[in-house]
């Protein structure tokens, strides 16, 4: 499917409520009525029972074992799934304000969690949203009500990146409760001093839900498409660091591949998934992440 919905991602459409809500929803529908046109039926299916997906249908009545046999959105409308507590928790750190060719890591954040929060919520999942920093913690539980995704909407409009990731692990006990099914979603550029982020995360995992980090970066910041002689600020610390775009690209490609490298391999060991998305990544690519991490809770 073509990206048509990127001409909409522009700063005034996505910090309005309006506007955010129209980017997910034709992200959404198309990606779901894409899917459905372009992928064949798996044998042994019985028409009798099932129905293609089509835009406005309720999610709730999706069926995840048919979508696991055939790759195909099916409607099966004796069955809604059992309810899980999908909780988004966002990056409200200075380094999440970084921003390429017009767009910040955090409002190509807020598009991602408003187009799978819209195909939680329609599903009927009770969806939260968390973001923090080292100075404030923004908390909205977890409920499955009429209304509850525009207030989500709202609050991820109000947002506000700066300062660090928290030294500290006592936000964790404020958002995740052990004993419940939940998934759970960390977006973030895994921007920290001393390890302190991996290890918040890490104490996310319990053996009832699923953690999955979506790790936002810009296309500069992998690639290092740089000239000339330039001064880098850390957002987050002000501190200034003089370069050579040529004498530096290669190590710091090559640093940057280790990294990401040691992080994968640190949350696949813990049992923790780990993706990559680009400031210029399709999210399609999330919303298919997210429709088989969520299928694994049923």
């Amino acid at each position: 499917m073509k990206q048509d919905y990127r001409q909409l991602f522009q700063p005034k459409i996505i910090n309005s409520v309006s506007g955010l809500s129209l980017i997910a929803r034709v992200i959404v529908e198309g990606y779901l009525s894409g899917a459905h046109q372009s992928k064949r039926v798996g044998p042994g299916l019985e028409f009798s029972q099932y129905r293609g997906y089509q835009p406005g249908d309720d999610m709730r009545l999706l069926d995840w074992k048919m979508l696991a046999r055939s790759g195909r959105f099916y409607i099966k409308e004796s069955e809604i799934d059992t309810q899980v507590a999908v909780k988004f928790i966002v990056d409200a750190s200075a380094s999440m304000l970084h921003e390429e060719k017009g767009l910040s890591k955090m409002d190509y954040v807020r598009v991602l969690v408003a187009s799978l929060a819209h195909i939680s919520h329609k599903q009927g999942d009770a969806t939260g949203l968390f973001s923090l920093n080292n100075s404030r913690l923004r908390a909205l539980h977890p409920t499955s009500h009429k209304q509850h995704y525009n207030r989500l909407l709202h609050e991820l409009i109000k947002i506000e990146g700066g300062g660090n990731w928290p030294s500290d692990r006592n936000s964790v006990t404020e958002i995740h409760h052990g004993g419940q099914k939940e998934l759970l979603f960390v977006i973030t550029d895994m921007y920290e001093q001393n390890g302190e982020l991996t290890k918040w995360i890490q104490s996310l995992k319990t053996s009832r839900n699923e953690v999955v980090v979506l790790q936002v970066l810009g296309k500069n910041e992998l690639e290092f498409n740089y000239t000339g002689a330039l001064v880098f600020e850390d957002l987050e610390t002000g501190k200034r660091v003089k370069v050579n775009a040529k004498n530096s690209k290669v190590q710091y490609l090559k640093e940057m591949e280790a990294a990401l490298v040691k992080t994968k391999n640190f949350f696949l060991s813990n049992t923790i998934g780990h993706e990559v998305f680009r400031l210029d990544s399709p999210m399609e690519e999330a919303l298919q992440l997210f429709l088989k991490k969520r299928m694994r809770l049923n």
